[in-house]
């Protein structure tokens, strides 16, 4: 009962997985204002987000290929994922984090044994000192780069697949910060139709605070490169990217499905967080913002109440703690 259970389809070598129990999280039906959805609990995963789907089969993928030594940037959950594996497959690990993130996720990483730097400025600061630092000869184990971090994602779609009884909901509402959720879900929902398995794919939403939405202003603007805008601060540091690396192929997977990009005011974040805990879901406020995206869809009329929607829970409330509370 893990995403191993879809080994046919993931291009690593068996020899070399690091298995934690990753992936085959529950499908749970809550109620919201709006009407009734299924909450995918990525938040359950060994590490405390979805992160863990993708970074198991990556870090299957180095172990195979002698890779001992690797390197990232994150705003946080991506971090403690690598962490958390690199530890496992006994690898050594740093991570480049921003100044500002949560310490839960900070104390997360150091004490899975991972070096953390604290880098100060913008999540794309902490990014271009990574690509700095990759340049040294560390390996670059990002998940926005590494195409194997997204044959771990994929697995999202086969397991909404299965749960839904090998059919299909008919809308996904997925948190975006750099996409490789979004991407992982149109590339396995796409092999699936392939295969003959299913004849429609499901449409993808992406959900991102307004103040942060470098896919919102890409899709509205109707490009398919990062627009240049200021970002400004979001209590969802999980999906705070400013600018993607996959711009052109996260478009693609919002048309090619009939979705489309949702920007969620700031304001209404923290209040959806609370909403979902006392629905008994405590998520972090990435999470949330895919709570407000549906009420938004839903009142204008592109989502139907009455329609089967699935929202993509990202990570543990408990990464966030002083945020949420504070």
């Amino acid at each position: 009962r893990s995403l191993w259970r879809y080994a046919a389809a993931i291009r690593v070598d068996k020899a070399a997985r690091v298995e934690l129990g990753e992936g085959w999280t529950p499908l749970i039906p809550i109620e919201l204002p709006a009407g009734n959805v299924r909450l995918k609990m990525e938040s359950m995963a060994p590490s405390g987000s979805f992160k863990d789907r993708g970074m198991a089969v990556l870090v299957a993928y180095l172990r195979a290929h002698g890779i001992d030594r690797v390197m990232l940037d994150s705003s946080g959950n991506a971090a403690a994922s690598l962490a958390c594996y690199a530890a496992a497959a006994g690898m050594h690990c740093t991570v480049l984090v921003p100044a500002h993130t949560s310490p839960a996720k900070v104390a997360q990483m150091r004490v899975y044994g991972a070096e953390v730097e604290l880098v100060g400025g913008t999540r794309q600061d902490v990014s271009n000192a990574a690509l700095a630092r990759a340049e040294t000869g560390v390996f670059y184990a990002s998940h926005n780069w590494q195409p194997f971090f997204i044959e771990g994602t994929k697995t999202l779609a086969y397991e909404i697949w299965e749960q839904y009884g090998f059919g299909l909901p008919d809308n996904i509402i997925i948190p975006v910060g750099y996409g490789s959720n979004l991407l992982g879900c149109h590339i396995g929902f796409d092999e699936l139709m392939r295969r003959g398995e299913i004849d429609r794919m499901p449409r993808l939403f992406a959900a991102q605070p307004a103040n942060v939405g470098a896919l919102v202003r890409a899709f509205e603007a109707g490009v398919t490169e990062p627009v240049e805008f200021t970002p400004e601060k979001t209590i969802a540091e999980g999906v705070a990217a400013a600018k993607l690396v996959r711009t052109a192929e996260a478009m693609d997977a919002l048309r090619a499905s009939g979705g489309a990009a949702v920007g969620v005011p700031e304001e209404e974040i923290l209040p959806a967080v609370h909403l979902l805990a006392r629905r008994g879901a405590f998520v972090e406020p990435s999470c949330a913002v895919a709570a407000v995206a549906y009420e938004q869809l839903v009142s204008a009329g592109t989502i139907g109440a009455d329609e089967e929607t699935v929202l993509v829970m990202t990570g543990n409330g408990l990464k966030s703690i002083d945020a949420i509370m504070g």
